[in-house]
């Protein structure tokens, strides 16, 4: 298993914010992501049951501690990553409990039901980013909590209709009901007034999430976060792009250009200097 060939074939924004760092934490952020995928994987996988990905992910665990049979020859390069850097194993171990999480729930009743996914499948991906990335301010891990949650959360909107047809609604129920728009319309993928009403609130909320993430980030560990600056920056303009569009997010997939994303990367570059 190649962690860079993984990086490069999920075209993830992650892989580009990549380009910031130097060699040795490119490639280890790059094992990283490469854990992330392959759990991320697992619980994806449709050929496989719900079993067998309980299974796989409970093996991952075991390996994330110590040597296992027959484990996967990239377990190696995890636990490698874990001695390097101040990584334990429960840091990890949040991840794997973010997916899998979408092995057994497919409605959201609360945001703060919801916020406990976006932590672990986001957030626990941040907190275990800036380990690597290297930071000075304990207030570092407040800034990666609330990124991940804005990240998260736009993940969200922008899949509102590609996790309709995985019969999965991560938008919180209650917020439906605020805006009075029922779980039927959006199964139905009813684009309305209300539906837009419901997505202005949720994009409120991501908006929240990038301007604590904001605040949150200490001065002086603003040349090591460029990455996550990168990943930030790429998101708020997903974002935005989708608010000027008024969220027709059942017939559109929404992404930046390449170009864009340049231009963004490149701004978070200079701002260095």
């Amino acid at each position: 298993m190649n962690a860079a060939r993984i990086t490069r074939t999920s075209k993830s924004n992650l892989a580009l914010a990549f380009v910031s760092l130097g060699r040795e934490r490119r490639r280890d952020i790059t094992t990283f992501y490469a854990f992330c995928r392959v759990i991320d994987d697992i619980a994806d996988d449709v050929d496989l049951t719900v079993e067998e990905k309980t299974r796989r992910l409970n093996q991952w665990r075991e390996w994330l501690r110590a040597r296992g049979p027959d484990e996967s020859s990239f377990a190696v390069d995890v636990r490698e990553l874990m001695n390097k850097y101040a990584i334990t194993p429960e840091m990890l171990e949040e991840i794997i409990a973010g997916v899998e999480m979408d092995l057994s729930i497919r409605r959201y009743q609360t945001f703060a039901d919801l916020r406990v996914y976006c932590y672990r499948v986001a957030s626990a991906v941040g907190l275990v980013s800036i380990e690597i990335f290297g930071y000075r301010n304990p207030a570092c891990k407040e800034y990666a909590v609330d990124l991940g949650l804005a990240l998260q959360m736009t993940n969200i909107m922008r899949d509102v209709g590609k996790d309709l047809r995985a019969d999965r609604i991560y938008l919180p129920l209650e917020d439906l009901a605020r805006s009075n728009y029922s779980e039927k319309e959006l199964e139905d993928r009813q684009y309305n007034d209300r539906f837009v009403q419901l997505m202005q609130f949720e994009a409120a909320r991501a908006r929240e999430f990038f301007g604590k993430a904001a605040a949150a980030l200490p001065e002086e560990d603003r040349k090591s976060m460029v990455a996550a600056e990168i990943m930030g920056s790429i998101y708020r303009g997903l974002l935005r792009r989708m608010e000027l569009d008024k969220f027709r997010v059942f017939e559109k997939e929404y992404a930046l250009s390449r170009i864009e994303k340049a231009g963004r990367i490149t701004a978070q570059l200079l701002k260095l200097f």
